[in-house]
């Protein structure tokens, strides 16, 4: 009895640090063959196994990477969302758990439709099924593609990869890698070592072409990090000290082409100051200045946004208050933002009624902002996240891409800095510097290739500085998006069911 039931677990056992060693290949550590392992380990647990033994395997992989890879959203539920410790706990759990289906369906495809340990299963099947589950994992109920195994290549040759596919062909590399290695060993067949090395090379040798064209003209920005304690935010007291900290700061470099404030970074309803954005803006326009902040507002139908306001030297008239001429943030956070169910949820705890969670959504595609003649593709937060609503936000006359954040609401975890990376992915795959401000780190700028050139401590007030110069030219990503991959995913998938289900005819016709 106990050796079967050790011969049940020990595969899940595994498999959950497993997947917990993947967080390693993330910022801040950085360790990036991790991401590499990871699969390839799991890959060997799951072959020879029936589709429902692999299905608790691949369970307890996800459950291990997302337990520790996302441990920094319980300090949002704990510290802020008034729950009991026991209830957000329960939480956190139910949140890592429904992430740690997406890895148990790979699996179970796997083994369901292509049982056997082919060169099909292994080369065609396994890369294209991961993308698919990590795919649905980004877009069922608004999704959630954190953690995604290809931004952890930011730094290798497989990153090269980004600018032609974003950071799912990263990601369809890697498994391919990965695929191709566990197969090497399950069947000793060493020559398909071969492929991570042929991938590789070919990675190494994209980091020599430059898809985009470095322009001379340049921007000197000034980014605000007020450090403002999220638990004083939004008390009335605070207001003024908080607006005014900022104004102060801002006002010590209007020698800048842009001053940037992060999101929200104004604890009032936009209606509620405009004599003071009012007086901002005229400020801003006699330094020969633009000024970007982050606001919340509330049109007429009483629908808030979160929001990005230009004032200063912009396409606009001088500073007037119309709600229809903001940034208007799209996609919101679940429960941050907006609650699912809010007529059930919100009477049970606090969590569910934190402020500002009634957000109504912006457009997908919103003009970009106007600076000083230059334009800024918006991603608000969460948002940049989402590589294909960024893409389509950036024109061929985008300058930057920029991204206002508050990530004090996760502390001293590995979240924010997670955020920055996955911030550099998005430099990458288009080939524009991304200018990041936040209340309390980390405030950044990356060049085009997604490589941080300027940045401010965490938890400390400053302002950053930095020169940055635009870019011309589109990466392939730019221009075709993703579905390009997934249209080979498409044709790679067909084949692979082809020659899974050939075999199986070829029997029944001996037979008969």
């Amino acid at each position: 009895m106990k050796k079967t039931l050790f011969h049940r677990l020990w595969r899940p056992i595994v498999a959950a640090f497993v997947g917990a060693s993947t967080t390693l290949s993330f910022a801040p550590y950085h360790l990036w063959p991790f991401a590499l392992l990871s699969p390839f380990i799991l890959l060997l647990l799951i072959s020879r196994q029936s589709p429902k033994a692999v299905l608790w395997t691949g369970f307890a992989w996800g459950l291990g990477q997302f337990a520790t890879g996302i441990s920094w959203v319980h300090i949002s539920i704990d510290t802020f969302g008034g729950m009991p410790k026991a209830a957000s706990v329960l939480l956190m759990t139910l949140l890592v758990s429904y992430l740690a289906l997406y890895p148990a369906l790979f699996a179970w495809l796997s083994n369901r439709f292509f049982p056997r340990l082919s060169r099909h299963r292994y080369f065609l099947a396994i890369p294209v099924l991961w993308l698919i589950t990590d795919w649905l994992r980004g877009w069922v109920m608004t999704g959630f593609p954190w953690l995604w195994l290809g931004y952890s290549q930011l730094e290798t040759p497989l990153g090269n990869f980004a600018p032609l596919g974003g950071v799912e062909l990263v990601t369809y590399v890697i498994m391919l890698c990965a695929a191709s290695l566990s197969y090497s060993v399950l069947r000793k067949q060493w020559i398909t070592l071969l492929i991570p090395l042929v991938v590789f090379a070919t990675g190494f040798g994209l980091n020599g072409v430059d898809w985009v064209t470095t322009s001379e003209r340049s921007t000197k920005f000034a980014l605000i990090q007020g450090n403002i304690d999220q638990a004083l935010k939004w008390v009335p007291s605070q207001r003024w000290p908080t607006i005014l900290k900022y104004t102060d700061l801002s006002r010590e470099n209007w020698d800048a082409d842009i001053v940037i404030w992060p999101e929200a970074a104004i604890p009032a309803f936009e209606f509620e100051v405009s004599s003071f954005l009012e007086t901002l803006d005229s400020a801003a326009r006699n330094n020969d200045t633009a000024l970007i902040t982050g606001v919340v507002n509330r049109d007429e139908d009483k629908r808030f946004f979160n929001s990005v306001l230009t004032l200063g030297m912009t396409s606009e008239e001088p500073y007037q208050y119309d709600v229809g001429q903001r940034y208007h943030k799209h996609h919101l956070l679940p429960f941050g933002e907006f609650v699912p169910f809010e007529s059930i949820l919100r009477p049970l705890a606090p969590f569910f009624n934190l402020p500002m969670s009634s957000f109504s959504s912006g457009d997908y595609i919103q003009p970009n902002l106007i600076a000083h003649d230059r334009q800024l593709a918006a991603a608000l937060c969460y948002e940049i996240i989402f590589n294909e609503q960024v893409r389509a936000n950036v024109t061929d006359d985008t300058d930057f891409i920029l991204t206002l954040s508050n990530d004090a609401w996760f502390g001293r975890s590995i979240g924010p800095l997670q955020h920055m990376q996955i911030a550099q992915m998005r430099a990458l795959e288009l080939g524009k510097p991304v200018i990041r401000s936040t209340n309390n780190g980390l405030t950044a700028v990356t060049d085009y290739k997604g490589r941080i050139t300027a940045k401010l401590p965490q938890f400390e007030t400053g302002v950053l500085k930095a020169e940055v110069h635009s870019t011309t030219g589109q990466t392939p990503y730019h221009q075709l998006g993703s579905w390009p991959l997934y249209l080979l995913c498409l044709l790679t998938f067909v084949v692979a069911w082809w020659r899974s289900i050939l075999p199986a005819k070829l029997n029944a016709k001996q037979v008969s």
